[in-house]
């Protein structure tokens, strides 16, 4: 089997396919390769759904507003149920240090576009009622993000992606990345070749061992975060909580009510757990039960009733890499997500497919720009 397309993107995952959707729409004929037998099934399914412009970079502040334009608007103009909610997002402030990083990041924030603010102590317990009210000194509240099921979400975008010509081909791997002269040439897979001037490493955890066919080392190496899932309760907050403050065996944790009612929470590990290990722990469900009652006593009653463990494709620095390298023209990564591929997906796809297309805007370009391969990853994402 041989075919010949516009572009050819490995992943049908939380980037890969937005970004088939936003190229078709361009008609550009594109292919979406995927091990796995239908979208979404490597590490989408295990996010926890949260969509967030709240960030300390630029570069992420406007894919994630683009990312959020997506979501809100999805049902309204396609008729998929997405499961999303414009709960906003939260963050919680019980000591000073966190007070001051908090208020100097909010400068940055808003002046790229985000609306945020710092709510006082009031404000945060009328949006979150119970919570810990002992040393509380306020926090950011973002009321226009928000939280989607990523699977409704990756199949909303697979089925738009084939209304408007794009091809997916599942359990399919991919072998070879086909190049000559330093050019792109396509890629052989374990059922034929594919011609392209164009390939989209969008492999997610297994990125770098994907672009190791390519000839093009990446930084990204997936440690191990799990997550939750409680039973329904009558809906008794809107935003996600995110609490930045350090725990025994855990960076941060964060969680939020869905749709159907359901508590979803998630926990950062400290020290990270790096690998692929996606078996459950005996460690997250006493450490992540024990943070969030601290913090809202009228969470205990609630029954768990199942958790997981995915992949957070992480890279030194905290930022995800999209770029076009040098060294392979026509190779193009978009890797690297550090656990934010669901909300960044959406947006990054329209500013890729709009630099392959040949046609970035101003703001393409300065999503871009802060994601180059070539960068020394010497700084750090500030909210991880």
């Amino acid at each position: 089997m041989s075919e010949t397309f516009d572009v050819i993107i490995i992943g049908a995952g939380s980037i890969g396919t937005p970004l088939a959707m936003s190229l078709a729409k361009r008609n550009l004929r594109t292919l979406v390769l995927d091990k796995e037998a239908s979208p979404g099934q490597g590490q989408n399914k295990r996010a926890i759904g949260g969509v967030r412009a709240t960030h300390s970079d630029g570069s992420k502040i406007k894919a994630c507003l683009r990312s959020l334009e997506i979501f809100s608007t999805w049902q309204a103009k396609h008729g998929d149920e997405i499961g999303w909610i414009r709960g906003g997002y939260l963050f919680p402030v019980y000591m000073e240090h966190d007070e001051a990083v908090l208020k100097e990041l909010l400068k940055v924030q808003r002046g790229f576009g985000l609306e945020i603010d710092w709510a006082g102590p009031d404000k945060v317990r009328e949006l979150v009622p119970g919570i810990d009210g002992k040393n509380l000194r306020g926090g950011t509240w973002a009321p226009g993000d928000g939280s989607a099921s990523p699977l409704l979400s990756a199949n909303a975008f697979y089925r738009e992606a084939l209304k408007l010509g794009a091809e997916f081909h599942f359990k399919e791997t991919v072998k070879e990345i086909l190049s000559g002269g330093g050019l792109i040439k396509g890629v052989a897979t374990d059922s034929g070749s594919y011609f392209s001037k164009w390939v989209v490493n969008a492999a997610g955890a297994e990125a770098a061992a994907v672009s190791e066919q390519a000839g093009v080392k990446v930084p990204v190496n997936p440690d191990c975060h799990e997550a939750g899932i409680t039973e329904p309760a009558q809906r008794f907050f809107e935003p996600m909580v995110v609490d930045i403050r350090p725990g025994d065996k855990s960076k941060n944790y964060y969680f939020y009510q869905n749709r159907e009612g359901q508590i979803i929470f998630c926990l950062t590990p400290q020290p990270p757990f790096w690998g692929d290990d996606r078996r459950s722990t005996s460690e997250f469900l006493p450490e992540v039960s024990r943070r969030m009652v601290s913090l809202m006593p009228g969470l205990a009653s609630l029954k768990v009733r199942r958790t997981w463990r995915g992949l957070y494709p992480m890279t030194p620095d905290g930022f995800p890499v999209v770029d076009f390298p040098e060294s392979l023209k026509g190779y193009v990564l978009a890797v690297g997500m550090c656990g934010q591929g669901f909300m960044l997906g959406p947006g990054l796809g329209e500013a890729v497919a709009a630099h392959i297309a040949g046609s970035p805007s101003p703001e393409d370009r300065e999503i871009l720009a802060g994601f180059k391969l070539s960068r020394s990853f010497s700084g750090q994402e500030k909210l991880k």
